[in-house]
């Protein structure tokens, strides 16, 4: 019996340093917010995990999915100014920043009163998945350089849909986004903007794989912002 606890226990040890290895590997691989970013980020409350914008709570709220090992607050330029526009803002914060940890984390906040969903490259695939199992109460869903894939298929969905992009993204899977569209609606709204990357739909340096954008991320940000307030604007009801 000694022997058999030693062994568990030994197993035991093994485990629990396995699991801080991989999350001190996956936080030293983590894209920080950029100064200006975590500067829009005093304007920001914390609701448990969740980095909330304030702005009219009347209005239907906007949750967002960050991209795979992004921190929350990377995209706190863009939301604070929506929710300057009237409209509260939550970013999640997953497990490893793994929106795939954990796809019903807005189940916490989409209760009672309308939202919208949208998420940032995996970020946007998982949360087009939890648009489609959860349909009351959604009033819209958006895309950040990404798409959805057959456990999201929205294409039957009956709110509106708004797909960014941008030129110089060296991230996203262009094939695949292309053949992702017939899971989306008819009258989906797509926008691409010149010049920007896959990095810039947030503010947090240069990520692995993309192309250098020809535009600032200032400028990017701010074409996220009116982009989406337009079409939060002009498509959602209040």
């Amino acid at each position: 019996m000694k022997k058999l606890s030693k062994w568990l226990i030994g197993i035991l040890i093994g485990i629990i340093v396995l699991i801080l290895i991989t999350f001190l590997v996956v936080k030293n691989k983590e894209y920080q917010p950029s100064t200006t970013a975590q500067t829009a980020a005093n304007s920001s409350t914390m609701i448990n995990s969740t980095t909330k914008f304030q702005g009219d709570d009347s209005n239907p709220k906007v949750i967002f999915y960050p991209g795979a090992l992004v921190e929350p607050k990377s995209y706190s330029i863009w939301a604070n100014k929506v929710s300057q526009a009237g409209y509260s803002v939550y970013i999640v914060r997953f497990p490893l920043d793994l929106a795939v940890l954990n796809v019903n984390a807005a189940n916490k906040i989409s209760k009672n009163n309308g939202y919208i969903i949208g998420g940032h490259s995996l970020g946007g695939t998982m949360a087009s998945r939890y648009a489609k199992n959860h349909q009351k109460n959604l009033l819209g869903v958006f895309f950040l350089a990404s798409y959805p894939e057959k456990k999201g298929d929205l294409h039957e969905i009956n709110v509106p849909v708004l797909s960014l992009t941008a030129s110089k993204d060296g991230v996203l899977n262009q094939t695949s986004y292309q053949e992702a569209k017939k899971l989306l609606p008819n009258d989906t709204i797509y926008e691409q903007i010149s010049g920007g990357n896959h990095a810039g739909f947030g503010s947090y340096g240069k990520q692995k794989g993309d192309n250098t954008a020809s535009i600032s991320n200032q400028k990017q940000q701010n074409t996220v912002s009116k982009l989406l307030i337009n079409w939060l604007n002009s498509n959602i009801s209040k």
